[in-house]
């Protein structure tokens, strides 16, 4: 697809990217939400420890360079490619895989890498040492801090000119990263505070259709 047509549809995805930001807020906001200190605590907590790491030690970034090209190669098996190379390290690194697409070449802004790995570890610990018992609000703060360290460094990378989002064109790509990062947040409030999922589906398309309505009626 040509970065034109990529920059006419990053455009049409803007209002979509404001019924998002509202159906995100009336999630958040709802009933019961914020009432769950005993998860938002913990996560406040590690997302704060993460920042003060951030601000007051190196960064690590042969860590981040690492979850970012693994999620180049996560979303390209998704998709059915393969992987030829793999290269991180501290100054940088690629990934030579069969396919691409643009989903493939964002993930690793939207898509908390080192989150999903804690979330993955904990629900195997769960099904086979009953973790959730004893290590809830450890996992909280770990989770807290894995999703701090990908807003971070996210914000820290983006600072400087990236292939990945050249080759996509500036416009398309913060739309897609926007949208993939609240869409996770949409996603994992009410999975986190025991809330339907359903209910956040519901949600979102309730605010896109009736932004769209609005939309038209300005036309």
């Amino acid at each position: 697809m040509p970065k034109w047509l990529k920059m006419c549809v990053g455009i049409l995805l803007l209002p979509v990217c404001l019924a998002t930001v509202k159906a995100l807020w009336i999630v958040l906001t709802q009933p019961g939400v914020n009432a769950a200190t005993r998860i938002w605590l913990p996560m406040l907590a590690g997302a704060a420890c993460w920042v003060v790491v951030f601000l007051l030690l190196p960064k690590p970034m042969w860590i981040y360079v690492l979850g970012h090209e693994s999620t180049h190669a996560v979303w390209t098996w998704l998709f059915g490619g393969k992987i030829k190379r793999f290269k991180a390290t501290s100054s940088g690194g690629h990934v030579v895989a069969t396919r691409s697409n643009f989903l493939i070449t964002l993930a690793p802004y939207f898509f908390p890498f080192y989150a999903v790995v804690v979330v993955l570890i904990f629900i195997v610990g769960d099904l086979l040492w009953n973790w959730r018992h004893a290590y809830l609000p450890w996992f909280h703060l770990l989770l807290g801090a894995a999703y701090a360290f990908h807003v971070t460094l996210t914000v820290e990378i983006l600072k400087y000119r990236q292939s990945d989002i050249t080759s996509q064109g500036y416009l398309f790509s913060a739309v897609v990263i926007f949208l993939g990062n609240a869409l996770v947040l949409l996603a994992s409030v009410p999975l986190l505070t025991g809330h339907e999922l359903y209910y956040a589906v519901r949600c979102w398309f309730d605010c896109n259709h009736d932004i769209i309505l609005r939309v038209a009626r300005l036309l």
